[in-house]
């Protein structure tokens, strides 16, 4: 099947940019990524420069892929990343518009890369749990209830790809980071630092640039892993909590003086 491509190519973030055609012959059971490494392939046969973009595990599970399709992060297909997305849900001499992540937070790198080591600054600030070293604790040793499990686990199914990010009106991390913090959260190992954990990733969150969610949902609808919008509002909770915790700790009460000998 022949499918056009109009790839957005920038040689860096200091030149502009422009789409560039190109005619591909796919095979309906190639990925999308797998389109393009044929495309790569006939560039460089013809001296010219392939198009960058970023891969790894082609499974689906490890985020780093990641680009636009006519307009929708990851392409049409619901919960599905471009590794996984192959041509079949594409028609004959249909023309894809492929360009990348559009976000301040997520500079640009080269054509469809882009610099998304903010998700690494805001996982770093806060979203671990301190436990001490040493040999893992029996598996029954700290009962937790299946409801608890169960959240914490859809949560954790977030790759960090950022496409909540370049889908979102606002280019919000809201989503990346309220799951990151749920997972946590809900376990009786990460609630001791819920509420600190809150304030450092969303003060975090706030500094690298992106910008306030409005719950739109556009980010959950293009998620590839179906993160559902209840993770902001329990991100939000914490957050308030521990802002009126930390600043009940800052209050200086004054006691009354009743000895004036």
């Amino acid at each position: 099947m022949q499918i056009k491509l109009k790839i957005w190519r920038q040689k860096n973030a200091s030149e502009r940019g422009k789409f560039a055609p190109y005619q591909v012959e796919a095979h309906p059971d190639m990925s999308m990524l797998e389109c393009l490494d044929v495309l790569n392939q006939t560039l460089t046969e013809q001296g010219e420069e392939p198009v960058a973009f970023e891969h790894d595990c082609r499974e689906g599970i490890c985020g780093s892929c990641g680009f636009m399709i006519n307009g929708v992060a990851h392409g049409p297909l619901p919960a599905t990343t471009v590794c996984q997305l192959t041509m079949r849900h594409f028609k004959e001499d249909q023309e894809l518009v492929i360009e990348p992540w559009r976000a301040k937070a997520f500079p640009l790198i080269k054509d469809l890369v882009v610099d998304r080591r903010a998700f690494d600054r805001i996982i770093a600030s806060g979203g671990y749990i301190s436990v001490p070293t040493g040999s893992a604790p029996d598996g029954n040793a700290i009962p937790i209830a299946k409801e608890a499990a169960d959240v914490s686990m859809d949560a954790a199914a977030c790759i960090g790809c950022g496409a909540c990010v370049a889908a979102c009106p606002n280019a919000s991390a809201a989503l990346f980071t309220g799951a990151k913090m749920t997972h946590l959260g809900v376990l009786p190992q990460g609630e001791p630092e819920r509420h600190l954990r809150a304030l450092r990733m969303v003060t975090q969150m706030n500094e690298e640039g992106f910008g306030g969610c409005t719950n739109i949902g556009e980010c959950t609808g293009v998620c590839p892993k179906a993160i559902p919008l209840g993770v902001i509002a329990r991100m939000n909770q914490d957050y308030l909590t521990g802002s009126w915790v930390e600043r009940n700790k800052t209050v200086t009460i004054l006691t009354p003086v009743t000895d004036w000998s």
